[in-house]
């Protein structure tokens, strides 16, 4: 193994088993981190239902870049590469409507009670 693939194996690894813990995990004001990965050119979950004020990370597990950019332009994650990530604050309840900017048929919703 390169050293390279080590710390690609290291990161991902890794990281795929923070996720769960990550997925879980609330501050100490109680607010929820969510995370929505990006893979085989799908956002998984591709909706979602949270509280506002709780934090959205999206994580790039393509080989090809991504966004998660809102359709009114209340957040946009900008250029994810493989193995990024962004993480992002919902703080007004409603529903966001997103896509990705270099392939728009990417679409997810976050609806924030």
């Amino acid at each position: 193994m390169t050293k390279t693939n080590r710390r690609q194996f290291l990161k991902f690894g890794l990281g795929a088993m923070a996720v769960p813990l990550v997925a879980s995990a609330a501050n100490a004001a109680g607010h929820a981190v969510h995370v929505i990965e990006i893979r085989g050119h799908r956002f998984s979950p591709s909706n979602l239902e949270m509280k506002a004020g709780d934090r959205v990370q999206f994580i790039n597990l393509d080989g090809a870049p991504h966004t998660a950019t809102d359709r009114g332009g209340k957040f946009d994650t900008r250029r994810l590469g493989k193995g990024d990530d962004k993480t992002i604050r919902i703080t007004a309840k409603g529903t966001y409507n997103y896509f990705c900017e270099f392939h728009p048929g990417m679409t997810g919703r976050i609806v924030a009670s």
